[in-house]
This record gives structure tokens, C-alpha cells and sequence, in this order.
């Protein structure tokens, strides 16, 4: 289940009223995608959400339009705002059920891939401290999942928006809550139960490639935050053909 963003500490300063906008507009999707808030479901109040992440009451009504804007809500006058259905015009769609086999699972992976490397190159560039923060925050997350015998998906999906998010660009993000934590490869396939080397090792060597993507962001180096991104991707995409090639 996608865990909503972290609130900010009281009085942490942010760039612009448009990234504090579009923060608040993932914490609500994250809400919803997760199943916290179901369709017919009544949002958070203005107050509320004014409350936990320490915004103003213009940027929480500027979210809330942009997500009425993208028919993901409606306000109803005097009573509140309300979650819809998931729209179904979309041209591109990934359900959980496009992600039942192994094929499916490298085929997200490879447009991963593709949008992934180049948010870890942005990201380099554009990352403010408090969104370098956030990596770091989801990388202990991490860590502490590993050694309590989670799966970590949460705080793997975490790790990925935040660099998305510290892309400066909201259709990265944007995309990134539209596909969910299903696009983590072992919440369709056991690949950590069936790694060769065992499930500590396996989560502890995913860990390391994200601390490797983390820090080439933070020390500004856009071509290594590329790199990094693109090899752990990769290494994910080949061990999944791997298993593919010897299961048959």
C-alpha cells in the first residue's frame, strides 16, 4: 500500500508556491491510489490538509482544482470534496492486471528505464536540500524494512517519487503515482525470496544501488545519477530474464 508523503517540518522553507501545489496534489493521489480515500469517499478538509503538510489554504484549494481539472474529484458546495472513479479515457493505462507475467513485469521495467534515467539526470541537477532529505529519509526507511523483514516496497516506491519529484517537473511525479507501487518487479514476483543469494543480500545490494543513485544526485553529477539509475533499473530487468530464460 503506497504510503503518503512524509509532512514537512513546521517552517521548512520550499522554492515556490507551484512545487507546495503539487505536493499536496500527490499527497491527495497517493491517498486515493492507495485505497486510504475510495471513490464516493469524502477528502481531507482544507484544515486539515492545511494541518499536516503546513501549507496555506490557497495552495490546498489550487490541488484540489488541479485534481478536479483531471476528473479524479468533484466538490459538492457546502459539503465537501469527494474522490471519483479513476477515469477511464486514458489512452495509456497499466493495471495490475497488464503486470501477471514475468514478460510484463521487464516490459514496464524498460520504460522504466527510459524515464527513470533521465528523472535520476534532472534530479542531479534541479534537487533542492529538502528533497535530497526525502531520498535520504526513504533510503533509512529502506534500510529499516530490510533488517525488520519487510518487503521494503513502500519505501522502494518512495525513494523513486522523491527523485521524481526532485526533477523540477510534475509530469514525472505525476506518473510515478499514476503507476503505483505495482511497478515494484516483487510485488508481482518473488524475486527476493528467489534470488540465488537470498533475500537479505538481494534487498541489502538493491539498497546499495539506490545509496549509489542518491549520492550521485547529491553531489550534482547528472551523468552518474544516469548511470546509477540506469544500472539498478537494468539489474532488476536482467535478473527478471534470467529467471525467465532458466523457468523454461
Amino acid at each position: 500500500m503506497i504510503q503518503p508523503p512524509s509532512s514537512p517540518p513546521a517552517g521548512t522553507s520550499r522554492n515556490r508556491r507551484g512545487g507546495l501545489v503539487q505536493e499536496v496534489v500527490v499527497y491527495l493521489q497517493q491517498l486515493i491510489q492507495s485505497g486510504h480515500i475510495k471513490p464516493g469517499d469524502k477528502l481531507p478538509t482544507e484544515s486539515a490538509v492545511m494541518s499536516d503538510l503546513g501549507v496555506s489554504r490557497t495552495v490546498v484549494r489550487e490541488a484540489i482544482s488541479r485534481l478536479q481539472a483531471s476528473g479524479q474529484v468533484e466538490t459538492r458546495h457546502g459539503i465537501g470534496t469527494f474522490a471519483l472513479e479513476a477515469p477511464t479515457t486514458h489512452n495509456f493505462r497499466i493495471a495490475e492486471q497488464d503486470m501477471a507475467t514475468i514478460d510484463d513485469v521487464i516490459a514496464v521495467l524498460e520504460l522504466r528505464i527510459s524515464l527513470e534515467t533521465e528523472a535520476a539526470g534532472l534530479a542531479a541537477q534541479r534537487a533542492t536540500p529538502e528533497q535530497l532529505n526525502a531520498m535520504a529519509a526513504a533510503l533509512r526507511d529502506f534500510a529499516t524494512a530490510i533488517h525488520s523483514h519487510s518487503d521494503a516496497v513502500p519505501s522502494d516506491f518512495q525513494f523513486h517519487m522523491e527523485v521524481a519529484k526532485a526533477t523540477g517537473n510534475r509530469h514525472f511525479a505525476d506518473l510515478m503515482t499514476y503507476l503505483g507501487t505495482h511497478i515494484i518487479p516483487r510485488t508481482r514476483i518473488k524475486t527476493a525470496d528467489q534470488a540465488p543469494e537470498g533475500r537479505q543480500a538481494y534487498l541489502e545490494r538493491v539498497h546499495g544501488e539506490h545509496e549509489s543513485i542518491c549520492n550521485a544526485i547529491r553531489n550534482h553529477d547528472p551523468e552518474s545519477a544516469r548511470a546509477a539509475m540506469r544500472t539498478h533499473l537494468s539489474n532488476s530487468r536482467d535478473r527478471l530474464r534470467k529467471a525467465r530464460d532458466e523457468a523454461v
